[in-house]
């Protein structure tokens, strides 16, 4: 058996005829013929340009961020993965893994523990069935490309939320390395490694991957330490049917340095929160930490025909969370999914169509427990506490969701697509409390449910094979997580007496290339009810409600400008799409990447705050990188984050973090086999920021323990090796 090569590895050699002299001899003879043999792609993870070719008939925001992209320099967090995407807002709240996360504001006031996003693996959900997700159960490492559905633009993986879905793409054996190494070393004694292999044997392929992650952390009582193994295993049963199972372990332990006052991160950034005079909320007595370790098993079935492709997905997963915080939280999570599709792109009335169908229901146990913590120890359940009659203690959640969702994409002219759609979601949380009932610990045991109809409908533009414009009007829908339904300081029994969060939001954009400009734009505006939002309540403690009405509207902007070409190296540089080191195997560049944020997220006549800003994150945000780009794989060049105005902390607008400028460099030489080297330098100018902060309802123009410091001057170095 041949062994199968890339069809891009191979360029066709037929021009040599004209480097063959100029006779009747010459003429006559034939060339030796050559066998071209196209390498397989996995059905259930497919190829970086089939990807691309799907987000681009997206009547939409999405993209696609190419793995090899955010490699080129420290990829430890999700803001290193995600920081060149349009529209997503991510900032860890002590460099780490934890972070605020959102897309057109969803989940703004959470830090920690995201919600109102989908995250997926190959289209196989890793949410917890209430709809919290971790963002430790992703590796940045071994995913080969992201892509971000913004919005109603999920549809067609069952997202049903404002922010829309997140889909990491793992390698197979088709397109991994036989073998990979990678090491990072930076400031902070920040360590991390990666080993990983993939090979195809006949019918079967597989990829595994370790990787160790460990930090002292920038701030006192930040240390984290992570191991993680990601596998899988694939099986061609027939030419157009492949299995893939899932493996993954995680083990994570972080220390929760916790917030701090803005006096105290304009003069020492690095302190933990401390209270002397209370020990349950000074971080370091009480020994603060989020410990968890994560099983998930997962499988993917595809099926492709000429005209129709039927996906059915399933997984289990399994957590063990240990989190002393203000109360010492003990869990265990027991989750399972299936998620069934339906693809079928066969002409309809003689024009271009694509109809999706799915079915996805969902169910997850917990059993919490919740106990005192007793400077880091774990006391009694019915230890006295300051913020209610006792602290919560025993219970079981049982969150169940099923989503079934239609979509249909018909050409209705060669260049103009109508999109149509519509999901149906049930959703419901049962809290059984197992605690015997008594008068100072009510019977917290309730269930609620909820149910809500999202359609949706918009128009596609293919103005060209490399340019679109979309416009589209739509409906989301979002019930709440456990973590908003319990009561934070045990005040009453039962669960907090929410609505689903809904909206209506329409958008209007474009994507695409010309010559030298790349570009990815689109502008938004929703109308929401019942917004989900988490104010803090005390120190460690947040609380969710109802906000009534709100809007959220703003710009997802990304623009590549190539400044320079062949100023070393002549060639005739090749377009292709916005975020990818495009060009440089033709001539070298300098280009200047770019992406601008604008978030203006207020209230709607809100009896208390009028029409105030929302708080937790800043209006305008904006990163440029410039970088010179060789064809040989050397890049250098500078880059900046711009936080341009103070945005508030509190609904009452009476506390800001301030406006902040980061810049850094990058220097590295990359290429596809052999070795790659990257030095990285970040906040070069050691500015004292806030990268996150808490939200809360009104400081009353006091200062308080709400800001989490971002990292100061720090550098990285990595080398990696594939064979």
């Amino acid at each position: 058996m041949k062994n199968p090569v890339f069809v891009r590895e191979i360029l066709a050699t037929t021009v040599a005829s004209l480097l063959l002299p100029k006779c009747s001899i010459c003429a006559a003879e034939t060339l030796p013929q050559t066998e071209v043999t196209a390498r397989p792609y996995s059905l259930t993870s497919p190829a970086l340009e089939v990807l691309r070719a799907e987000a681009s008939a997206v009547a939409g925001g999405v993209s696609v961020v190419d793995a090899e992209v955010y490699r080129r320099g420290r990829a430890t967090t999700l803001k290193d993965a995600l920081e060149s995407a349009p529209g997503v807002y991510v900032q860890p709240r002590f460099g780490s893994e934890e972070a605020r996360i959102s897309i057109r504001g969803s989940g703004l006031q959470r830090t920690f523990h995201g919600r109102g996003l989908k995250l997926l693996q190959d289209g196989v959900p890793l949410n917890l069935a209430d709809g919290g997700f971790d963002m430790q159960a992703v590796e940045p490492l071994s995913a080969k490309a992201v892509e971000v559905y913004r919005g109603a633009n999920a549809l067609e993986f069952g997202a049903t939320t404002l922010g829309g879905a997140i889909n990491f793409r793992a390698p197979t054996g088709y397109d991994a390395p036989a073998a990979a190494l990678r090491a990072e070393y930076g400031s902070f004694e920040s360590y991390r490694a990666q080993i990983a292999t993939g090979g195809v044997w006949g019918p079967l392929d597989g990829y595994l991957s370790f990787s160790h992650g460990s930090t002292d952390g920038y701030r006192e009582h930040s240390q984290q330490n992570n191991q993680r193994v990601f596998a899988n295993f694939g099986w061609r049963i027939a030419p157009d049917w492949e299995t893939r199972f899932y493996v993954t372990y995680v083990q994570s332990d972080s220390e929760l340095p916790g917030a701090i006052t803005k006096a105290q991160l304009e003069t020492d950034p690095r302190v933990a929160q401390r209270n002397p005079f209370f020990a349950p909320v000074d971080v370091v007595a009480s020994n603060w930490k989020r410990d968890y370790e994560m099983l998930r098993i997962a499988n993917k079935t595809t099926w492709k025909g000429q005209d129709e492709q039927v996906s059915i997905g399933s997984f289990w997963s399994y957590k063990d969370l240990d989190h002393p915080i203000l109360f010492w939280i003990d869990q265990l999570s027991n989750d399972f999914g299936v998620n069934a599709r339906y693809d079928n792109s066969a002409e309809l009335f003689g024009h271009k169509n694509h109809f999706v169908f799915g079915v996805a229901p969902v169910l997850g146990v917990v059993q919490d427990n919740r106990f005192a913590n007793v400077l880091g120890n774990r006391g009694s359940r019915l230890q006295p506490s300051p913020f209610g009659p006792n602290a919560p203690s025993d219970s079981s959640q049982t969150s169940f969701n099923l989503d079934v969702y239609a979509q249909d994409r018909f050409y209705f002219l060669p260049q103009w697509a109508l999109v149509a759609g519509a999901q149906m979601t049930y959703a419901s949380r049962d809290n059984q409390d197992d605690f015997p009932a008594n008068p100072g610990n009510p019977d917290n045991s309730e269930e609620q449910s909820w149910m809500g109809f999202s359609p949706k409908v918009g128009l596609l533009w293919e103005a060209a094979p490399d340019v679109q414009g979309f416009f589209n009007v739509s409906r989301s829908f979002e019930p709440p997580s456990f973590g908003e339904l319990i009561n934070a300081n045990n005040s009453q029994a039962g669960l907090i007496d929410l609505d689903a969060q809904t909206a209506t939001t329409i958008e209007v954009g474009s994507r695409g290339r010309r010559g030298r400009v790349g570009w990815d734009i689109a502008f938004y505006h929703a109308w929401l009810d019942n917004e989900l939002l988490q104010a803090q309540v005390a120190p460690g403690l947040s609380q969710t409600v109802n906000a009534g009405r709100t809007i959220h509207q703003g710009v997802e902007a990304g623009l590549d400008l190539d400044l320079f070409r062949n100023l070393l190296v002549a060639g005739t540089p090749q377009s292709e799409g916005i975020g990818e080191a495009a060009g440089a195997a033709a001539g070298d560049r300098v280009v200047l990447r770019q992406t601008y944020l604008w978030s203006h997220f207020n209230f709607d006549g809100d009896p208390v705050f009028g029409d105030n800003q929302l708080a937790g994150i800043p209006e305008h945000y904006y990163r440029a990188e410039l970088m010179y780009e060789h064809p040989s794989g050397i890049y250098a060049g500078p880059n900046l984050e711009w936080s341009m105005q103070k945005y508030n902390v509190d609904f009452a607008e009476t506390l800001y973090a301030d406006p902040y400028a980061l810049v850094g460099f990058r220097v590295g030489w990359r290429t596809p086999r052999g070795f790659s080297v990257f030095l990285e330098g970040k906040n070069l100018g050691d500015k004292k920021y806030a990268a996150t902060t808490n939200v809360i309802a009104d400081a009353r123009g006091m200062d308080s323990q709400q800001f989490f410091p971002g990292d100061g001057r720090s550098f990285y170095a990595g080398l990696e090796w594939k064979w």
